[in-house]
């Protein structure tokens, strides 16, 4: 991976001659995505900036935290989701957990804010510390806090987010403001199960007959045990389990794990298939097409099973973003930057964290609700997964639960009880992501109103997108300004765009980034003009990829599945045996 100052000056002094050393025949992208663009080699790759859409929106327009238009601070993040948000958990009457927790695998796959692991101490037990890092930026606490006031908290932890001012911070200025640097290529690669460097794919690679290091427990695959569990982990028992993964995060809740080892399993799957099938291709060929072709059928998976929900099949068609042929789309331009945009990640993007559940079901085969988990009690630990057929009843669960909707309403576990491991209060979600859309300077509601066609609000009766006088009253009362509103509270508000499952600010920013992820991915599945494209008789058999097919081949003790994993089990969508579902045929390989 490169460090920040190696990008820095790569962008600055040595973009030729890194365009001289990428290599247009090969067929297969690097791990860090560096050269997917050969004019523009950097475009995507891991630890770069964010793209943006709009200038960054800065305190004293270079790198402290945006500010009301009066000077004044913004109001607190956690008043905001105190006063703003609630605990009425509505369920969603169509989408299972699967659905939630595969968009946090999207999101972590595109990135992954730089130092987010750095232990910088600011908010200790509640209390400032003295002479905090000027990376701290914590969040204050009403005096009211109706959860943290009995302790006499004062506010939630928050470190910034390590960008090119941390580097080289004469380099900034007014002209040349902070922008956060992002440690995850840009592109759907699974750089999660893969790593985001040669170097971290070398400690993951089992190098024999194509395949990731796995450990063999009770007849199961694991992914291996991390040697320093201390840095991904939170161990309670010298024999609880920490896995090592190509992305630190893989540890946080076990539903995320369990989608980890499915795509790691589905890597060595395909790799033992094509051992079989190409006996004379050596261990880095095999390691390479089973590579290729995971990263294929997930990304079939994002844009042809999972996006159409939330962005709307139609609309997205219209867009590009979906391309009903049998053969190639060929839709890749080199003038189109992949770069995840800082306004998706940290802003858009975050709108889906009110679908977590902080219950976790465990299901039978029968899909028979058998118990359950609180997620903050497996927080950093996954041993529950090895345990009392754990990863199996979670799977199922996953598959048959449904997932909270995106609405107004988030669950108290990631409310006020995120991350708290032995203490009494953990922290709260949604203020976390008001917080950090302010350190990464992304500009207000407004600004992306006009950004994407709306109107440009003056007065707080203009914001007629949002679902009634009583939500822009709201706002009133704890914004001083119509410039003010955050992003990352607007969402929110705003009426669907029928047929999906955002506003028109919030689709516009999803949609612009989707599109800039396929059209400026050189190895896209789709694009059959490059140095190794599938084969259109392979292209189809990729085309057969879904989450049940994915969830089938890697959970043992799974034999049924909905065909639509990530929609609720329903007459229109039944259970039926695994062996039924479509599979990819590696013959034609």
């Amino acid at each position: 991976m490169w460090s920040p100052v190696g990008v820095l000056l790569l962008v600055a002094f040595g973009l030729g001659r890194v365009r001289g050393q990428c290599d247009s025949t090969s067929p297969y992208r690097t791990y860090d995505g560096r050269c997917n663009n050969l004019q523009n080699p950097t475009w995507g790759a891991a630890s770069t900036p964010y793209g943006r859409l709009l200038p960054a929106d800065y305190g004293d327009g270079i790198s402290t935290p945006r500010r009301s238009r009066t000077g004044a601070e913004l109001p607190s993040a956690r008043t905001l989701s105190l006063t703003l948000f609630n605990e009425q958990l509505i369920l969603d009457p169509r989408t299972t957990l699967v659905n939630m927790q595969f968009g946090q695998v999207v999101a972590h796959d595109m990135g992954l804010r730089a130092g987010g692991s750095d232990t910088v101490p600011c908010c200790t037990n509640g209390r400032v510390v003295s002479n905090p890092d000027r990376r701290c930026y914590p969040i204050p606490l009403p005096p009211n806090d109706p959860i943290t006031a009995a302790g006499g908290g004062q506010c939630l932890d928050l470190v910034r987010t390590r960008s090119t001012f941390d580097v080289n911070a004469a380099a900034c200025s007014s002209t040349s403001p902070a922008q956060q640097l992002n440690d995850a290529t840009s592109f759907l690669d699974l750089s999660l199960v893969y790593g985001n460097s040669a170097q971290q794919n070398a400690q993951l690679r089992a190098f024999v007959g194509g395949r990731m290091k796995v450990e063999n427990r009770n007849g199961t695959d694991w992914p291996p045990r991390n040697p320093q569990p201390g840095t991904a982990c939170t161990l309670r028992l010298s024999t609880d389990t920490c896995y090592l993964t190509g992305d630190e995060r893989s540890n946080i809740t076990p539903e995320l794990t369990i989608l980890h080892i499915v795509f790691l399993r589905e890597h060595n799957r395909i790799a033992g298939l094509l051992a079989g099938l190409r006996p004379l291709w050596n261990d880095e060929k095999l390691f390479q097409e089973a590579r290729r072709i995971n990263i294929a059928q997930y990304q079939q998976i994002v844009y042809y099973e999972w996006l159409p929900w939330f962005l709307g099949p139609d609309l997205m068609t219209q867009r590009g973003l979906l391309q009903r042929t049998p053969d190639y789309v060929n839709d890749y331009s080199p003038s189109i930057n992949p770069t995840t945009l800082n306004s998706h990640s940290n802003g858009a993007f975050r709108y889906f964290h009110s679908a977590i559940m902080g219950s976790l079901s465990l299901a039978q085969e029968s899909r028979a609700v058998t118990g359950s988990l609180n997620i903050n009690d497996h927080m950093f630990n996954p041993t529950v997964l090895e345990r009392n057929d754990g990863y199996t009843l979670l799977t199922r669960g996953m598959a048959t639960q449904p997932s909270a909707r995106t609405d107004l309403s988030f669950d108290p576990e990631i409310r006020h009880f995120l991350f708290r491991f032995a203490n009494r209060f953990g922290t709260d979600l949604k203020a976390l992501d008001i917080q950090r859309s302010r350190d990464h300077g992304i500009a207000g509601y407004n600004a992306f109103r006009q950004y994407c066609g709306l109107s440009r609000a003056t007065r707080w009766e203009d914001f007629v997108e949002l679902r009634g006088p009583a939500d822009y009253q709201r706002l009133a009362s704890l914004y001083r300004t119509v410039d003010d509103v955050d992003l990352t509270v607007s969402e929110f508000f705003e009426r669907h765009i029928p047929g999906t499952q955002a506003g028109p600010t919030y689709h516009c920013i999803l949609m612009e980034q989707f599109l800039r992820t396929r059209r400026g991915d050189r190895f896209f599945y789709e694009n059959g003009n490059t140095a190794g494209a599938f084969t259109v008789y392979q292209l189809r058999e990729i085309r057969k990829a879904s989450m049940a097919r994915l969830l089938c081949n890697n959970s043992p003790g799974v034999s049924q599945m909905q065909r639509q994993a990530f929609q609720q089990i329903a007459d229109v969508n039944p259970l039926q045996l695994c062996s039924t579902l479509p599979q990819l045929d590696i013959r034609f390989w």
